[in-house]
């Protein structure tokens, strides 16, 4: 799918104050530790990952969601009522309906005649819907959108730890699947994406491409979202076997990519991926035959943010000077399912708001 008129005008991102680091989690973790005879510094060595973030306790998606939309609405200075598309595509939202988008278009006061809804694609959410927007703008029925999540890690540590520390039957075996919730974190992130016509300092999205391998469904899978079920936010995960089929359905990916821009691998100058850890990153760029010296990440620091992990990514890589123009760009997201999601871009400048700024370069550097 290629793209003529569809700019990234702006990116708004907020990320919580709270840090609980990989550390502090195993010190709570201790019943479990003490009677399996874990070594402490696991979770850290196994990851990559040295803290994560967390909201206030009590925070619902949509209020970050609309400072992070606002945020990437002032970088941009434009005008509220051209913006025809708001979409929330986190994996978390504030209720089961209505969408938690309506409470976000109402925060940002877009206009009524705005589409308004929810898209949920585990991590590939935001950029699946900034795909929507996309496709909206190239075919004429809008001239601007924004789409934006918020990720709220907190439940699910806060939940995973308990169970963890509760459940005796567990062995060193079984408590395998649970370890990935505890490499989580919280964020939020906005993508303004514009014609051409309106655009002042933005980046083309030049092409984008979908590869589904579902058969692979089952890999990572939460708990039960019926209203009225008890909605307890635990999550299992056969994380060797996700890794695995996810870079496989990521090669696919990344290949007709390259077919649909006409670029080699080598004439890519900046990659970023999904933010899950350090032996997913290495296997995955490893397998693609690109340099970790050119990849953007910020996983040691924010963990996996699920749908943000990539905007925040892009948002951290541009605004700390990592992405320069006329970098050829590959954004390379997966996520379960197994799907694959990938955007390529030639990048000039995207103004970034919000405060990153919390976050230093030098613990980001691999």
């Amino acid at each position: 799918m290629r793209f003529e008129n569809v700019y990234l005008e702006s990116i708004g991102a907020e990320i919580p104050t709270e840090i609980w680091t990989s550390q502090a989690i195993e010190e709570r973790l201790d019943p479990l530790y003490s009677r399996l005879k874990l070594p402490q510094g696991r979770l850290e060595l196994m990851s990559g990952i040295t803290e994560r973030r967390v909201w206030p306790e009590g925070t619902v998606p949509s209020g970050p969601s609309i400072r992070s939309g606002n945020h990437a609405i002032e970088a941009a200075d434009i005008d509220r009522n051209q913006i025809g598309c708001l979409i929330h595509a986190s994996v978390c939202r504030d209720f089961l309906e209505p969408a938690t988008a309506s409470r976000v278009h109402h925060g940002l006061q877009l206009p009524p005649e705005c589409w308004v809804y929810d898209v949920s694609n585990a991590c590939l959410g935001l950029i699946n819907g900034a795909v929507q927007i996309a496709m909206l703008i190239e075919s004429g029925a809008i001239d601007a959108g924004i789409v934006v999540g918020t990720e709220n890690s907190r439940p699910l540590l806060s939940s995973t730890i308990e169970s963890l520390n509760h459940d005796a039957s567990l062995t060193r075996q079984t408590v395998k699947p649970a370890f990935a919730s505890l490499t989580i974190g919280s964020g939020s992130c906005a993508w303004l994406l514009t014609h051409r016509k309106l655009s002042k300092h933005g980046t083309p999205i030049q092409a984008a491409v979908a590869e589904a391998r579902t058969e692979f469904h089952d890999l990572c899978m939460s708990d039960d979202d019926a209203a009225g079920a008890g909605m307890q936010p635990l999550m299992d995960t056969d994380s060797e076997r996700l890794m695995a089929e996810g870079i496989r359905t990521g090669i696919a990916a990344f290949e007709r990519l390259l077919d649909s821009i006409g670029w080699t691998r080598e004439q890519i100058d900046r990659s970023i991926c999904h933010q899950v850890g350090s032996r997913h990153r290495t296997g995955m760029l490893e397998a693609m035959g690109l340099d970790p010296k050119r990849d953007s990440i910020t996983f040691p620091k924010l963990g996996n943010t699920g749908s943000v992990a990539l905007p925040l990514s892009v948002a951290w890589a541009a605004k700390s000077g990592e992405l320069v123009a006329n970098d050829r760009t590959a954004l390379l997201g997966i996520g379960s399912g197994i799907n694959s999601v990938m955007l390529a871009t030639q990048w000039q400048d995207v103004a970034v708001g919000g405060n990153l700024d919390l976050l230093q370069t030098d613990v980001l550097v691999d």
